[in-house]
Parts: C-alpha cells; structure tokens; sequence
C-alpha cells in the first residue's frame, strides 16, 4: 500500500531527512521516500494508516502538508 503526500516547507537534503526520519518512526510505515525538490512524499505502508495520523507526524516538524492520495 502506497501513499503520496505533498509537503511545503522542505528546502534541503536535512529537512528530507527529518520528514523521513519522523515517517519512518511510524509503526504502519515500511519506508518513506522524501524529496524536497518535488516537495513530496512518497509512503509505503505495511498496514492501513489514517491520513491524519501521516498529517500530523509531519506537520510536528514544522512543514505544511497540502494533499495526501
């Protein structure tokens, strides 16, 4: 299961980092890759995650999510 989040805010390979870090800190998340230059996200998923759940984990670092499909 995948999930793609657009995220403003991010502007470099740490902020990358942090929102990686925080996805991946999430026990329904296999993997999360993160990219500052697209300002996506993209989220593989072991098990169903609420999007809220995905929002506010990221939102907790300071960056503004916008979408998630």
């Amino acid at each position: 299961m995948k999930k793609t989040m657009k995220i403003e805010g991010m502007m470099c390979g740490h902020c990358e980092a942090t929102v990686k870090k925080a996805l991946e800190a999430l026990a329904e998340v296999d993997e999360a890759v993160v990219s500052h230059e697209k300002g996506s996200a993209e989220v593989i998923l072991n098990t169903e995650i609420a999007d809220e759940v995905l929002k506010s984990t990221v939102e907790a670092k300071d960056y503004t999510v916008t979408e998630i499909a």
